[in-house]
């Protein structure tokens, strides 16, 4: 049995709200600068509700090499 989903406007407040609040806050891929519309990190995408898949990609290549804790990591070698 597929789900069926009935577009909504509560539906498209919540998905916009939640590109606005990482927007806002520069999570995921609104930290770095997009490539493609060539907006700067915290500035949505040109396109409504996309985020380009070169800044994603972009955002995780910058992500690969950080460790969450460097000092405890630093110990186990």
């Amino acid at each position: 049995m597929r789900a069926i989903l009935f577009p909504s406007l509560a539906a498209d407040a919540a998905h916009d709200a939640a590109h606005e609040v990482h927007r806002r806050f520069r999570h995921g891929a609104y930290s770095v600068d997009c490539s493609e519309c060539h907006v700067k990190a915290g500035v949505l995408c040109l396109g409504r509700r996309t985020v380009h898949t070169a800044r994603r990609e972009l955002y995780r290549q910058k992500t690969a090499d950080t460790t969450l804790v460097p000092l405890l990591l630093g110990r186990a070698r």
